[in-house]
């Protein structure tokens, strides 16, 4: 249980996510590190589910990122397909936010690619308390794509039980 949000806003794109895991009703981990950056390729990632299961799929888009010389919509393609048709991959118990500078993606094991219409995105136990904190703050204030990244994980730590204030916040800007 996890809750990452993505927000891009003018030449900048931030994913953060809390560092709270938990095993049934028990805070087991209060400072995770559930976003990352892929460097290589310019990527952040931001997994909700299972632990395991969350790091052999980024592992398995690094390895896609890089068969396809970093073209992320290509990348995220060919991923959600190997994740549905596979019979070991499809078990896997995760979501995955990806975001580079010009693209964010939603992938699931059950084929979904989605991109948001209006730049904001989420997942997680408290995703949609941040999603709707975020879509909210981007309609109504001048606040930075970090700073809606950063109190709308703190609104839905306020919220969601399996969700805490240790936070992790990745951002990349644009060059264009």
């Amino acid at each position: 249980m996890t809750t990452i949000v993505s927000v891009r806003r003018g030449n900048q794109v931030v994913v953060g996510g809390d560092g709270q895991v938990s095993l049934g009703n028990t805070v087991m981990k209060g400072t995770a590190r559930k976003v990352n950056t892929i460097p290589k390729h310019q990527v952040i990632t931001g997994f909700a589910g299972s632990t395991a299961d969350a790091i052999t799929l980024r592992d398995l888009f690094e390895q896609q990122l890089d068969k396809h010389q970093g073209n992320i919509v290509n990348a995220v393609i060919n991923l959600a397909r190997e994740w549905r048709s596979d019979k070991v991959l499809r078990r896997l118990e995760a979501l995955m936010l990806v975001a580079n500078e010009e693209k964010t993606y939603l992938l699931s094991g059950s084929g979904d690619v989605i991109e948001p219409e209006d730049g904001v995105i989420a997942i997680g136990s408290g995703g949609n308390y941040a999603l709707a904190s975020a879509r909210a703050l981007v309609d109504n204030t001048d606040m930075s794509a970090r700073d809606i990244v950063e109190k709308s994980l703190n609104i839905a730590a306020s919220i969601c039980v399996f969700t805490n204030n240790n936070l992790t916040i990745e951002q990349l800007e644009s060059v264009a």
